[in-house]
């Protein structure tokens, strides 16, 4: 019964709220040009997103973001329910790295490129770093904050997975500092291949900055294993929080 209920009500109320709030943001992307107002109602669809889906998002750890600052956020991927959740609950304004696949969704894929989103395809090396590199300059130019999961895709399993060098890379590139941060819950929320949508408590930790001022490309391995320590050490904590 409860699958039933989330396809037959849950589903087209954010199908509904998508089309919706993205036709509302590509019609504001004509008249805001520092994306801002697209950033407030993308933030008002995650919220509505997470009240549809009754999910409580308990957050730990937001005194580590500097009001002002610019940042790269990174942490685990574990769900497509992520997004909303790190989208609804981070004070700040900031673009998605997000795979090339999502941009062609209607609505959702026309807000992405209005927004200035940066669309990345995983088996075209040379045009991924192409992206990666236009991100850093841009994080640089417009003190922007940019937010990606290192493994580049869903964990199968919910554990923390090979990294990928892409946040190291914008990281240093544009020598800004990277928040870590952990999520614990939106795998059972929304599990990978499903369509129920379950109203389970998430938690969503963030570790204090690890700054990059100082370092080079050469440095990518070693921050990268810096980085995943801190967060599998985030995911942890979260994890022996109780439900």
């Amino acid at each position: 019964m409860p699958p039933l209920f989330s396809l037959l009500f849950k589903a087209p109320l954010i199908l509904i709220s998508t089309i919706v709030m993205g036709t509302f943001s590509v019609a504001v992307s004509f008249f805001d040009a520092g994306g801002r107002k697209q950033h407030a109602i993308s933030r008002n669809w995650a919220r509505q997103l997470l009240f549809i889906a009754g999910i409580d998002v308990r957050v730990r750890g937001m005194e580590n973001i500097a009001p002002g600052a610019n940042y790269v956020f990174a942490g685990n991927h574990l769900s497509l329910f992520d997004t909303p959740v790190v989208l609804g609950n981070i004070p700040q304004q900031f673009l998605f790295l997000v795979a090339a696949k999502y941009v062609k969704i209607p609505f959702l894929g026309t807000h992405l490129r209005r927004s200035g989103h940066f669309p990345v395809d995983h088996a075209d090396t040379r045009a991924s770093l192409k992206v990666l590199t236009d991100a850093a300059r841009r994080i640089q130019e417009k003190k922007l904050s940019v937010l990606l999961f290192p493994e580049g895709r869903r964990s199968p399993d919910g554990e923390l997975h090979e990294f990928q060098g892409g946040v190291a890379y914008i990281a240093i590139k544009s020598q800004v500092p990277v928040i870590p941060f952990a999520l614990r819950g939106t795998r059972e929320a929304l599990p990978v291949g499903s369509l129920d949508l379950r109203g389970v408590p998430v938690d969503f930790v963030l570790g204090e900055p690890i700054p990059t001022a100082g370092l080079t490309l050469k440095d990518r391995e070693e921050f990268n294993a810096l980085l995943r320590e801190r967060i599998l050490a985030l995911k942890q904590q979260a994890e022996a929080l109780p439900r």
